[in-house]
């Protein structure tokens, strides 16, 4: 990927795998270190021109666009210590062609930039593989949540595989463990999910008839009923993609996942703090799809972090498990 320049009108060249963007996610991948509210003031004042016309920011572009870039002076990048700037991860591959990259995303790290966050897991990709002519999320993961996270290489991948997530023909399998004594070998959740904002804004999810249909199925690994408190290893299999999904429909049966710090049980989050349990668990353990340009079935599997898995053993040393 070229250097724009900081002093005269740069242009730009869209490619065929770069087509169909929105041309504000084609800039801010181009403007690295832009604030975003800066690139839809160049696209509102018309700076920004495509085939020598005015263009908004709903825009896709095309292959063989020529987009016109003014001169931007970026500022100064915050040093690698800034909290803001985010750590740089070396990424576990899991699974990489021409079409398509999975990656093993560490818990702690979100998905893409955001709100007091510079780099997300799609950033940092994007940054270390300055030659990539597309790169793009196919789906998400909660910044707590780690597991196997797909990205799409090429538009009409990201297309094809974005019509099996909706046709539901994606398999995702979770780990979650949760307080309490899970005694179902598997049950079937259909609990409608409703998305709010807290007053200080944060983002919440909670049960409503009125909100949108969401499908979990989980069955039974483990459980250790005779800890105190009991705890279950569950998987969770995904049949629709709502925000917080596992999390909230634990959650409302009262089986809240171990170090879930919105949903979960705050007391004893505490308690799991000083037993080696830092963060929440939930781990997206295998993802199933076929592949988006030679339908191969492929299978993608991430194995419990290391600060998950000494937990389990934890349990499994100091109490009695049943299947």
């Amino acid at each position: 990927m070229k250097q724009l320049s900081k002093e005269t009108v740069n242009w730009l060249d869209v490619g065929v795998e770069e087509a169909g963007q929105r041309i504000d996610n084609y800039l801010i991948r181009w403007l690295k270190g832009v604030p975003t509210s800066h690139v839809y003031r160049i696209l509102r004042s018309g700076e920004v021109r495509v085939n020598k016309g005015r263009i908004g920011p709903a825009y896709r572009v095309q292959g063989g666009d020529r987009v016109r870039v003014p001169p931007i002076r970026l500022a100064q990048k915050p040093s690698s210590n800034s909290p803001k700037f985010g750590v740089r991860v070396q990424f576990d591959i899991l699974y990489e062609d021409a079409a398509l990259l999975v990656i093993n995303k560490p818990s702690g790290l979100a998905v893409h930039g955001g709100s007091g966050i510079s780099l997300g897991a799609i950033e940092q990709l994007r940054t270390a593989r300055p030659d990539a002519k597309f790169l793009e999320l196919v789906h998400r993961l909660d910044r707590d949540t780690s597991g196997v996270l797909m990205f799409a290489k090429k538009r009409s991948a990201l297309v094809a595989l974005h019509e099996q997530l909706r046709e539901g023909h994606v398999q995702k399998i979770y780990l979650a463990l949760v307080r309490g004594h899970w005694r179902d070998a598997k049950r079937v959740v259909k609990v409608p999910l409703q998305k709010h904002l807290l007053a200080n804004g944060e983002r919440r999810v909670s049960v409503n008839d009125e909100g949108q249909a969401a499908h979990t199925i989980f069955r039974l690994r483990e459980s250790w009923p005779r800890a105190e408190p009991p705890f279950s290893l569950l998987e969770a299999e995904l049949k629709t993609g709502r925000t917080h999904q596992i999390r909230v429909h634990l959650a409302h049966l009262e089986f809240p996942i171990a170090g879930d710090d919105k949903y979960g049980d705050f007391e004893l989050n505490k308690t799991l703090k000083k037993q080696m349990l830092r963060r929440m668990f939930l781990h997206a353990f295998r993802t199933r799809v076929s592949h988006p340009e030679t339908g191969e079935v492929l299978q993608f599997e991430a194995q419990l972090p290391d600060e998950l898995q000494k937990f389990l053993d934890y349990l499994k040393q100091h109490h009695a498990q049943t299947v």
